[in-house]
């Protein structure tokens, strides 16, 4: 494996293990990118207010996410695919995230199926969900994730359509493997080529998942899995006092790493919007641009129990596999006691929002 330093070395050195579409996928954003630029560029303008004379002795970093012990408030976000990065795939994600005792969410999207995954390593799994035009095919995914013994179920809100993802359509980007959750069901190969101004994941999207969603389909899920319901995409307050009143566990705060809507706010800019609409009776999670752990120490600050991150650890497996996801969350971990510790902060409940200050 090639070794870094810091996640922010990883990028460029993943391009060099992945196919040009297959980075560019992962890599890219909608539109101009503007979401996915602010997503790490709206961290410079938090800065850190740090207490000293604290006793820092024994910095302790663990937490728990929905009643499950994590050794960080870092978390492996959804991402389709993993086969394009490594050929055992989330499986390989799966035993990274277990040997560092923290929490892996799985995509619909997989190359490996969720009973594989979970066969691969222990830890705690949560099952990321797509809603299908065709019920009984979602209905299914959620009782086979409940039945393989993951923990939650990860509903992603803000995909009624995909973003307009130039870097795919000049690629004629799609997925040389097929999706191993959907095998048997005609759902796991994704069209080739560039059908009008869609690559072969928008044509995908458009034709078999349901842009109808409402705020009845979360109570519909709810009533279908006795699993926590967590919503990802949530970027505003209206919308988190919603997730509250449909039953959900959690919501993740996630402009779904700049690749759908262009010209929102970042994760971190809306993220105390959310977590102030919420008022604790839920919990907030958040997602993008998170590549030091002093961007883990601000969210913390902003209201968030936990981060998850999605490309950090997919150019970590490119570069590495298994060892490359590995390296990537134990950097995460260190900078994070580093953080916590300069800052005065020796626990994950001594962060608040006293810590950070708006440039």
């Amino acid at each position: 494996m090639q070794q870094f330093t810091n996640l922010l070395e990883l990028e460029e050195m993943a391009r060099e293990h992945l196919e040009p579409g297959a980075y560019d996928y992962i890599v890219g954003g909608a539109d101009d990118e503007f979401s996915l630029r602010r997503n790490h560029e709206d961290f410079d303008r938090l800065v850190l207010r740090p207490r000293f004379l604290v006793d820092v002795s024994n910095v302790v970093c663990s937490t728990t996410v929905l009643g499950t012990p994590v050794s960080m408030p870092v978390l492996l976000a959804p991402a389709a695919g993993h086969k394009l990065c490594c050929e055992e795939g989330e499986a390989a994600t799966a035993r990274a995230a277990a040997e560092a005792g923290t929490l892996m969410i799985l995509s619909t999207l997989a190359t490996v199926g969720m009973e594989d995954v979970m066969a691969a390593a222990p830890g705690p799994k949560w099952f990321q969900l797509y809603v299908y035009q065709d019920r009984e095919v979602t209905r299914h995914l959620v009782q086979r994730a409940e039945a393989a013994g993951y923990r939650g179920i990860c509903m992603t809100v803000d995909v009624p359509f995909t973003g307009n993802r130039e870097r795919d359509l000049r690629n004629a980007f799609t997925f040389p493997f097929p999706l191993a959750n959907l095998a048997g069901m005609q759902l796991d190969t994704l069209p080739t080529g560039v059908v009008g101004d869609s690559s072969g994941l928008g044509n995908y999207v458009a034709s078999k998942w349901d842009a109808s969603l409402t705020w009845t389909d979360v109570d519909w899920l709810a009533s279908i899995t006795r699993l926590p319901v967590i919503l990802k995409g949530i970027m505003t307050g209206e919308d988190a006092r919603l997730s509250v009143e449909h039953g959900a566990a959690a919501v993740v705060v996630s402009n779904h790493g700049g690749r759908q809507l262009d010209s929102v706010e970042s994760g971190i800019a809306a993220l105390p919007e959310v977590a102030e609409a919420v008022e604790g009776r839920i919990e907030v999670l958040m997602d993008g641009g998170v590549r030091r752990g002093t961007d883990v120490l601000k969210a913390l600050a902003l209201g968030a129990g936990a981060v998850l991150i999605g490309r950090p650890y997919m150019y970590g497996l490119a570069v590495g596999g298994e060892a490359g996801v590995t390296r990537v969350l134990e950097l995460l971990r260190r900078e994070l006691r580093n953080a916590m510790a300069l800052s005065g902060r020796p626990t994950i409940s001594s962060i608040d929002a006293s810590l950070v200050k708006r440039l």
